[in-house]
């Protein structure tokens, strides 16, 4: 299992896209559709219209990495809603291992605070 550091945020493209894309596709995406930097380092997940394959692009200081999963049977279940929120990597693993995580929740957990929240 790979590891990020906490600082790595996952962005979700909430159109559906054409896995044929590699690299520069898909990067070319990050820019068109998210709007985001493809060489910032955040994780950017895709997933084809069925929603049996999966592509997650990352940029690692040396080059663009492709993380891909295709289904045998079923597809990946998300909400999109919660995904704009923002997306954890605990939740990106339970998407990919075809977990739905609609109706879930997540009890709460300590964090430290940000420089922000304190006062």
């Amino acid at each position: 299992m790979l590891t990020f550091p906490s600082t790595v945020r996952i962005f979700v493209c909430r159109q559906n896209v054409d896995l044929r894309k590699s690299y520069d596709g898909l990067s070319g995406c990050v820019e068109q559709i998210i709007g985001a930097d493809p060489l910032s380092g955040h994780l950017f997940v895709f997933f084809n219209k069925r929603r049996t394959q999966v592509k997650i692009l990352m940029w690692d200081r040396t080059g663009f990495c492709i993380f891909a999963k295709r289904l045998e049977r079923g597809s990946f279940v998300y909400d999109a809603a919660a995904c704009d929120q923002g997306l954890q990597m605990p939740q990106l693993m339970l998407i990919l291992e075809g977990i739905d995580l609609r109706g879930m929740r997540q009890r709460k957990r300590f964090h430290l605070p940000e420089k922000n929240e304190i006062s």
